[in-house]
């Protein structure tokens, strides 16, 4: 932090609000004298003279901010947003805030992760009443100097107005303001009178991004750190046996080995011999469970969907009734396999261990979470944990582990040095944390043209879809509805991936509400609606989606994408879905290019409230839309003996830019509180293209990935 040496302040600066619920929020000021009203940009910032406050806002002389963002931003834009949401309420131009990554600070911030797309969800009232709170004591301090009541002032663009021509700037009042008493109630401003909400802002990292500064945590440098690779079990059901670390040792450049576990890890002063040093190690590998196969999991799954051994999660009505008395039953089987996460940038973390502290420093999702494993791994206090967030090069739900955080720890606390830990991308795929290979059979009851019952059973490595999904569509809408899960345990490392279970339940759900649309002859996004009519808002409180709004998102996705209307060689699939607090509906327009299906152009419509960043809320979606596209086509992996059979690029399949369509985003336009954006746009996605693939080759498409399951002999034209 800049200038930290420069003044001696005293606890009375530091200014506690209760905008939080937890801990509190503190507000820092600078005790500097009126700020110029000559200053313009552009500012060098980094020679203002700013307090250094662990909070989240601090004020410059000239009236400029820093707002420092807590929560660990891994490319869903929260550094961005949240700071503006606090600035849209202190009132001050957004060109004249500067943004700041906050570290762990459990006294001062509240749920900082990253995970569920709940950042700016949970973060709305409590950004806003700190900045409201900031901009009132601010308010208070100039009518106390003026002798007025406050609310005869007013505020704009960070300058305060008593009403009789007399202005001050924040930086005019901001000694007054922080002696003050901190205002219970205050007035947080109508969304018609947003000037930074609901504006483009430009990703406030995206010059050191594009310039390459150092903002990763690959970029992160200490003098006399070591870098770490690490020998893990090449197989799942493996533990280590005897080794012989000498030729290790003897690659240049390697300071150390230390075994900790069943693993083996070689300290290096750089990468590549740290890297080089782990390939000389000389490791026996042991049994320690059972090597299984994708085989043996297909089995497995199969065995639980014929079985009666499933846990009941929601039951509606009487469902065997209703399928007893059907005219028709449709059943039908959808398959997906386990998922690496394939970050950009590989895991990383650096940890220093020494008597007086732990230092921590890199990209991860649960930074508290992990402090706290790390404490009680090498038995320690939580005061003595520094732990400092970088930006992240992708997370996906892989980052939320902490495992390679907490190997740097324990390396460093072995070795008495300062250590990065860094994967290969091998080690990245080999050593994950998979999303689960799961299937669903789902079976669909109909009569007199209606549909009467739904029956959906799902089968999952591990563990089962969370305990709102089965509140989710279409529950509430038919009247005898039924959930069962039930999973097979296996010693494969599962865990979240992008918008967990509902990435593939989406798809297999919206795939056969395609097909029983067919069955009932009636248009797949009619059907839809129909359904929606019969939720009657406020009879369930369980019902976790909004039949009226997911309705308003299926008819603005309808209208944008001409559904139904579109060229002779376009073919459309429709899905919607609800996820993440967020309504998404999608059109998948398809062309068929060489004889395959080709996608062409994804027209999305989303209901996620108020948008706070509109420019970073549509990369979020077009993110997730071609996320979801790329890994419904082509995601594959596999085990053999315990191992992955891919564990880099060359043979694991990933979309490629030339495959990317145009993705097509609109908003539906209410008030309402914000909700998440980082996930709700891909699991609408696989539905809505095999859904557009039947319409183009007239095949269904019942397993992921796609490509896999594409008949050649039906990529061609319908006649």
């Amino acid at each position: 932090m800049e200038n930290q040496n420069k003044t001696t302040f005293s606890r009375r600066n530091f200014i506690k609000t209760s905008a939080l619920a937890s801990g509190g929020i503190l507000i820092g000021f600078n005790f500097i004298t009126a700020c110029k009203e000559t200053a313009t940009p552009p500012v060098d910032v980094a020679n203002l003279d700013f307090k250094d406050f662990n909070a989240f806002i601090k004020i410059a002389e000239n009236g400029y901010v820093t707002i420092f963002s807590p929560n660990p931003e891994i490319g869903q834009g929260v550094k961005t947003s949240m700071p503006m949401i606090i600035a849209e309420e202190l009132d001050v131009p957004w060109e004249h805030v500067t943004v700041a990554q906050g570290a762990l600070d459990n006294k001062n911030f509240t749920r900082q992760v990253a995970g569920g797309s709940q950042s700016i969800r949970f973060g709305w009232d409590a950004l806003r009443q700190t900045g409201a709170t900031a901009r009132q004591m601010l308010v208070n301090a100039a009518a106390a100097k003026w002798g007025i009541d406050a609310k005869d002032c007013k505020v704009s663009n960070g300058m305060i107005d008593n009403g009789s021509g007399e202005t001050f700037h924040y930086g005019d009042v901001v000694n007054e303001a922080a002696l003050l008493e901190v205002p219970e109630n205050v007035t947080l401003k109508d969304p018609k009178d947003y000037k930074i909400i609901g504006k483009d802002a430009i990703n406030v990292d995206i010059d050191k991004i594009i310039t390459g500064e150092p903002l990763f945590g690959l970029d992160y440098k200490e003098d006399g750190m070591l870098i770490a690779s690490v020998l893990r079990p090449p197989a799942f059901g493996q533990k280590l046996g005897n080794f012989d670390d000498a030729k290790a040792r003897s690659v240049s450049g390697v300071k150390d080995v230390v075994k900790f576990g069943d693993k083996i890890a070689v300290l290096a002063t750089n990468t590549w011999a740290a890297m080089k040093g782990k390939k000389a190690l000389e490791a026996e590998w042991m049994a320690d469970g059972k090597m299984e196969n994708t085989e043996d999991h297909d089995n497995e799954l199969n065995k639980l969907l014929d079985s009666n051994k499933l846990d009941l999660r929601r039951e509606d009505g009487d469902v065997k009734k209703a399928f007893a008395e059907a005219d028709k039953v449709l059943t039908r089987t959808y398959e997906s396999p386990f998922l690496p996460h394939n970050c950009m940038e590989p895991m990383n973390f650096y940890a220093n261990v020494t008597a007086d502290k732990i230092h921590l420093v890199g990209p991860i999702q649960t930074p508290a979470g992990t402090a706290k494993r790390i404490v009680d791994l090498i038995e320690r206090n939580e005061e003595d944990i520094h732990l400092e967030m970088t930006r992240m090069g992708g997370g996906f739900g892989r980052r939320l582990y902490g495992d390679f955080a907490l190997e740097a720890a324990e390396i460093s606390n072995m070795a008495k040095k300062p250590v990065q830990v860094v994967f290969s991308r091998e080690d990245d795929m080999a050593a994950g944390i998979y999303r689960p290979a799961i299937k669903y059979r789902i079976s669909a009851s109909v009569k007199d043209g209606e549909v009467t019952g739904y029956h959906l059973k799902e089968a999952a490595i591990n563990s089962n879809m969370y305990g709102l999904i089965p509140n989710f569509f279409p529950a509430g809408a038919i009247q005898n509805y039924k959930v069962e899960t039930g999973s097979y345990n296996s010693n494969i490392t599962t865990g979240a991936w992008r918008a967990p279970y509902t990435n593939f339940l989406a798809f297999a759900e919206q795939s056969f509400f395609d097909e029983l649309a067919e069955l009932l002859e009636v248009d797949a996004v009619k059907l839809r609606l129909n359904l929606l009519k019969n939720v009657q808002h406020g009879a369930d409180d369980r019902i976790q989606y909004s039949a009226e709004r997911m309705t308003d998102t299926i008819k603005l996705a309808a209208e944008k994408s001409n559904w139904g209307k579109t060229k002779s060689g376009v073919y459309q699939g429709f899905a919607a879905y609800y996820s993440h607090n967020t309504h998404v509906a999608e059109v998948v327009d398809v062309v068929m290019k060489n004889g395959k299906p080709t996608v062409d152009k994804v027209t999305v419509a989303v209901d996620c409230g108020i948008v706070v960043n509109p420019t970073g809320a549509k990369n979020q979606v077009e993110g997730g839309v071609i996320d979801g596209i790329g890994h419904a086509m082509y995601g594959n992996f596999s085990f053999e003996k315990g191992k992955p059979k891919d564990t880099n690029f060359n043979t694991y399949r990933l979309i490629r830019m030339k495959e990317t369509p145009i993705v097509e985003t609109y908003f539906v336009d209410n008030k309402l509180s914000p909700t998440g954006l980082g996930e709700p746009g891909l699991p609408p996605a696989g539905g809505a293209l095999a859904n557009a693939i039947k319409a183009a080759t007239n095949q269904r498409l019942y397993n992921q990935p796609f490509d896999n399951y594409l008949n050649p002999i039906n990529t061609e034209l319908k006649t």
